[in-house]
């Protein structure tokens, strides 16, 4: 099975919705993402993702799914002491390289930047019903693999469309990148395409694989001027 993490075009954060570039970019995407034979479309319940997934259902003609776990990541301080940049992830994953700290370590809930941080508990929670999700879709966590479980081998895309913070903890429990070094790695740009691969025959245990990460081409090829001179 094939997974298409795509994050939401350019916002409009006060409103929640697409500014005109974000239409056109949606668009983009969707005319990027027409042959890769998408067969289910699922969106985090956010309208700036649900106006970007919008694009290619409406192409595709297919309806939308809701994940309401994939909505944006919170973070902050859970005790009321300040933390670097109030607690916010890619900000704390470049602070600790900086200071030498292995972002890699499997221990990162217990740096004092994640320990009383919000966004500790809320990628966790994506890790986990990530999990539930890929279950419903065949797929079944056995330690830092997946198992197949599907009666096929039938190679299954699907689309997912949603926020860089929840793309993030979604992708980096996928590929067992610990949380602050996820964010270091995906610095998603506005429908930028992430491809996480699954092993499609029945009963195999098998890692994940990394097909494409963070492809924004189709916002910076040949239609790219258009879209920056509107």
């Amino acid at each position: 099975m094939r997974i298409i993490f795509v994050r939401h075009g350019e916002p409009d954060y006060a409103h929640d919705c697409l500014t005109e570039m974000g239409k056109l970019q949606a668009v983009e995407a969707a005319e990027r993402l027409r042959n890769e034979g998408i067969e289910e479309i699922f969106s985090s319940p956010l309208g700036r993702a649900a106006e970007t997934a919008a694009a290619t259902a409406e192409l595709l003609k297919r309806p939308v799914q809701t994940l309401d776990y994939m909505r944006e990541l919170h973070w902050g301080s859970t005790d009321g002491n300040p933390l670097p940049s109030n607690g916010h992830p890619w900000d704390l994953a470049d602070l600790m390289a900086e200071e030498g700290w292995d972002l890699t370590n499997p221990g990162w809930r217990e740096h004092p930047y994640f320990k009383n941080n919000q966004v500790t508990a809320n990628a966790d929670m994506v890790a986990e019903k990530t999990d539930e999700w890929l279950r419903s879709l065949g797929y079944e966590r056995e330690g830092a693999f997946y198992r197949c479980v599907r009666p096929d081998n039938r190679q299954k895309t699907v689309a997912l469309f949603s926020h860089g913070g929840s793309s993030a903890a979604a992708m980096g429990h996928i590929l067992n990148l610990p949380f602050p070094y996820a964010c270091g790695l995906f610095h998603l740009e506005f429908t930028g395409i992430t491809i996480i691969r699954l092993d499609k025959n029945p009963g195999s245990r098998r890692l994940p694989c990394l097909e494409l990460a963070n492809d924004g081409r189709h916002i910076h090829g040949p239609h790219y001027h258009r879209l920056n001179d509107m």
